[in-house]
C-alpha cells in the first residue's frame, strides 16, 4: 500500500498504539511531530483515548486499534489481511518483538515504522519521539484545551456539586495496578492537612479501576472533599485545567494532569521512572509505595504546599 493522492492530497499518518492512557500520552510529542510532518495523523488506540486526543487537537482522528485486524499479521495466512484506512505512512507501536509481524506490515506498507512502546534505559516519551525521527520543535509543551473540553470540565463540576471557591486541589488516588498506589492514609493526611493550612478545595477523582483506593480514601476524608466519579476522558481533561494543583500515583490520570500543563507533584516507584512525564514541568517524587513513611508524608505536604504559594 503507498500514499493515496486526490486532487493533490496525501492520506495521512497511521499511528498505531493499543495501551493504555499513560502509555499514550507520552506519545503525545512523537504524534505532534508527526503531524508537524505530514498531512495529520490517524489513531488508532483504545477509543475513549483516542477520542480525548482527538478533542484536545493532538490527532486529527481516531479509530478504533481493534477495528483494524492487525492479528492477521501474526500469521501465515493469504486469507486473511489486516483493515488499514488509506494512509501515507504506518507507525506503528505494537508487535515490534514478533519478526513475523513485522515482515508482513512493513511488506504490506513499505516504509513502515514499527517500534516496541518503551524503549531500554531512558525515558519512555524520548524513545518514541526518536522512533519517528523527530528534528527539533516545540514537541513537549504542554496541551492547550480547547473551549470545548473546558465546558465539559465546568459541566462535570457542577455535577459533582463542586461549587466552592478556588484554589482546587485534585488528587487522584488509583493507579493501573494496586503495586502501584500510595497508601491512602499517607494521602488523607497530605490532603487533610493542606485543606486546613492552605484553605483549599479538594477533588477526588475516582475512574472506573479505581473504587478500591476510592474506598480506602473515603474513609479517611469522607465528606471533606468533592468526589468526581468516573466521568468521561475530555470532561476530565476540563476539571484538570481548572486545577490550581493536582496530587496523584503514577497513573493516565496524572499523565494527562501534566500534559496539560497543571501545577502536578506525581508519586512514582524508583523502579519505574522512565515513565516519567514528558513536560519538565511536572514534579516527580520517589515513595515508598507498601506503607506510609512519616517523612515521606511530609516531604509531600511541603513539595505541595510550595505549588500554592
Amino acid at each position: 500500500m503507498t500514499a493515496v493522492r486526490d486532487a493533490g492530497h496525501v492520506a495521512p499518518t497511521l499511528a498505531i498504539h493499543p495501551g493504555a492512557l499513560g502509555d499514550v500520552l507520552l506519545a503525545v510529542p512523537a504524534l505532534r511531530a508527526l503531524r508537524a510532518a505530514g498531512q495529520g495523523v490517524v489513531l488508532a488506540a483504545q477509543p475513549r483515548i483516542g477520542a480525548l486526543l482527538e478533542a484536545l487537537g493532538v490527532v486529527d482522528r481516531h479509530v478504533a486499534f481493534d477495528s483494524l485486524g492487525l492479528d492477521a499479521l501474526f500469521v501465515d495466512d493469504l486469507s486473511r489481511s489486516p483493515r488499514l484506512p488509506p494512509l501515507a505512512r504506518v507507525v506503528c507501536w505494537f508487535g515490534a518483538r514478533d519478526p513475523g509481524f513485522v515482515r508482513r506490515l512493513t511488506t504490506l506498507v513499505p516504509g513502515a515504522v514499527v517500534a516496541t512502546p518503551a524503549g531500554a534505559g531512558r525515558p519512555v516519551w524520548e524513545h518514541l519521539l526518536e522512533s519517528v525521527g523527530a528534528g527539533p520543535g516545540e514537541w513537549c509543551s504542554p496541551v492547550p484545551v480547547p473551549d470545548s473540553v473546558r465546558a465539559l470540565g465546568a459541566e462535570a463540576l457542577a455535577a459533582a456539586g463542586a461549587d466552592g471557591p478556588p484554589p482546587w486541589l485534585v488528587v487522584h488516588p488509583g493507579a493501573g495496578s494496586a503495586a502501584k498506589r500510595w497508601p491512602a492514609e499517607a494521602f488523607a493526611r497530605v490532603v487533610v492537612t493542606l485543606a486546613a493550612q492552605r484553605r483549599l478545595n479538594v477533588l477526588v477523582h475516582q475512574g472506573p479501576a479505581d473504587a478500591e483506593a476510592a474506598v480506602a480514601l473515603h474513609r479517611h476524608i469522607g465528606a471533606g472533599a468533592v468526589w468526581l466519579v468516573e466521568p468521561t476522558l475530555p470532561a476530565l481533561a476540563g476539571v484538570l485545567a481548572r486545577a490550581h494543583a493536582y496530587l496523584g500515583n503514577d497513573s493516565g490520570v496524572s499523565h494527562l494532569a501534566a500534559a496539560l500543563g497543571v501545577p502536578a507533584l506525581v508519586l512514582f516507584d524508583a523502579r519505574h521512572l522512565a515513565w516519567q512525564p514528558w513536560w519538565s514541568g511536572a514534579r516527580l517524587r520517589t515513595v515508598t509505595l507498601t506503607t506510609a513513611v512519616p517523612d515521606e508524608v511530609a516531604a509531600v505536604m511541603a513539595e505541595l504546599a510550595e505549588m500554592f504559594r
